[in-house]
């Protein structure tokens, strides 16, 4: 597995819109070179908080670093990126968001990992303290402001895209509208990711079902089955007496 599991780098909180037009600009042909110029543009009047305004340079390289995970995968997520963007191409733009929150997991398993703290937070109670999380993050990354600072960017990334919403006390998060996925191939790609994420490439199918990394969508209940005949990429095999286990294929 590659060093995408070690590192961090959520250093900018993104907009949905800004993989929006990632995805447009792709769709239309065009290549990395010229993404790259695009979105130079395009950010460079695009403040944090999702308005208008001159940005330092820096400020928005980051963005694009994180931008890269549709236009500039790592070699081995080439052809889950591939996948994801033949999906995307028959969707609503408004639906965009599934295929986003995958792509972007798959690379940055950091963003997949605080996802799944705010969703098992949820689980517990119906708001969500940001010193929670981060608690439960340090934990596994060990306590440095980093882990902190880059958990408060996927955060406030996660409020952008309206998967949490602002509570009236600072630093509290509640559930935002949660989005039903009723094309089993979009489902089938946000488990592949969270395949990606585990360092092994495996997980039974019963934990990515109710991985709660998932908590901005409702997902269709899939068969093992199912599964291996509309992927080629997920092999599927029993796992004791009632599950089965999901690997990425070599």
């Amino acid at each position: 597995m590659s060093k995408r599991h070690d590192k961090l780098g959520i250093k900018q909180t993104i907009q949905k819109h800004w993989m929006d037009h990632v995805v447009k600009m792709m769709l239309a042909g065009l290549s990395e070179k010229e993404i790259r110029a695009g979105l130079n543009e395009f950010l460079a009047n695009q403040k944090q908080s999702g308005g208008t305004g001159e940005r330092g340079k820096k400020t928005y390289g980051m963005a694009i670093s994180i931008l890269a995970s549709w236009f500039s995968p790592e070699k081995e997520l080439i052809p889950f990126r591939d996948h994801a963007l033949e999906l995307i191409r028959n969707e609503n733009p408004q639906k965009w968001l599934t295929c986003h929150w995958a792509v972007i997991s798959a690379s940055y398993p950091f963003w997949f990992n605080v996802a799944k703290q705010v969703g098992r937070l949820f689980n517990l109670q119906d708001q969500v303290k940001q010193s929670q999380v981060f608690f439960r993050l340090k934990e596994q990354y060990g306590d440095r402001e980093t882990v902190a600072r880059n958990a408060r960017y996927a955060i406030r990334s996660f409020v952008a895209w309206g998967v949490l919403n602002d509570s009236k006390v600072k630093g509290c998060y509640e559930q935002g509208k949660i989005m039903g996925i009723n094309d089993p191939n979009l489902a089938i790609l946000l488990y592949e990711a969270a395949l990606h994420v585990d360092k092994e490439g495996k997980a039974t199918l019963g934990l990515l079902k109710n991985n709660p990394a998932f908590f901005p969508f409702q997902l269709p209940v899939l068969t093992g089955n199912f599964i291996s005949q509309h992927s080629n990429t997920i092999d599927v095999v029993r796992y004791g007496l009632d599950d089965e286990l999901l690997k990425l294929r070599n």
